[in-house]
């Protein structure tokens, strides 16, 4: 089975896309399941995850009504206010609804780098190893170290970082980025998906441009631990769909036939409960 594991839907009149007020006008239209249907065709993908991009309980219900109409997607990642009195109680409820697979708060936005490890955020943590619902963690760079003291504290926690954590491509970056992506690796059981390359890289990236990023994440976590997602229609603010899934064949070529396999689905399915 050939999963993409990182992909939205959304539909901006519904008013809770505030990030889309600056986004270029090209990927603000309503981007539904019909739209995908033949990229996922194109590159013999068969499943889907399906990832909130707005900041609302409301917004999940809606990615879950989607998925209602498109047997592809084979889970939602929602969202809940981990701020919330009653955060813990929400993550129980969220745990019941079907077809919810995991959760993610838009960590990249918030002010507090520190934001992950705060104490008075343990008992939502509490509730996600106990239900079982998968975390992702939407972060940059600067938010490893709190990642990493979040991870440690809860050891069960079934947690995957969203786009390599988005490193700066553009800009040359890797060092300090790849000293957090192995200690992180390797002090953790947390998973990574394989997404989002390309939105941080400048216009006009190639294999080479990308290849050093790339290395850093199999080695670091292994085909066991990494899934492929096409972060799309993100995507399309630098890159396509055919384009990336084409780009990520050359970049894994190196693995085995079962690696490979694993990358481009059964890490995702084993993560995420798919069947």
């Amino acid at each position: 089975m050939r999963i993409d594991a990182h992909q939205h839907f959304w539909r901006p009149a519904r008013g809770d896309y505030g990030w889309l007020d600056d986004a270029p006008s090209s990927i603000v239209r309503d981007v539904l399941p019909a739209d995908l249907a033949p990229l996922l065709a194109a590159t013999k993908m068969d499943r889907t995850i399906l990832v909130q991009a707005a900041p609302s309980e409301a917004e999940t219900t809606f990615l879950l009504g989607l998925m209602a109409t498109a047997p592809f997607v084979a889970g939602v990642v929602g969202w809940i206010d981990f701020e919330a009195e009653d955060a813990a109680a929400r993550v129980r409820a969220a745990s019941e609804r079907t077809g919810l697979v995991g959760l993610r708060p838009m960590v990249q936005d918030l002010a507090d780098d520190r934001w992950l490890a705060r104490g008075d955020l343990d008992p939502v943590f509490d509730a996600l190893e106990e239900t079982g619902l998968c975390f992702d963690a939407l972060v940059r760079p600067r938010h490893l170290p709190a990642l990493y003291e979040r991870m440690r504290r809860h050891p069960r926690l079934r947690a995957v970082i969203d786009h390599g954590a988005k490193p700066d491509i553009a800009g040359g970056a890797l060092t300090a980025w790849r000293s957090w992506i192995a200690c992180i690796a390797d002090e953790t059981k947390a998973c990574c998906k394989l997404s989002g390359l390309v939105t941080e890289a400048a216009p006009g990236w190639d294999d080479a441009v990308l290849r050093p990023y790339v290395d850093v994440l199999v080695e670091a976590f292994g085909a066991e631990r990494l899934m492929w997602g096409s972060d799309w229609p993100v995507l399309n603010l630098n890159g396509d769909y055919l384009a990336w899934s084409a780009a990520a064949d050359r970049l894994l070529a190196g693995l085995s036939p079962a690696d490979l396999a694993r990358v481009r689905g059964g890490t995702a399915a084993a993560f995420y409960g798919v069947t």
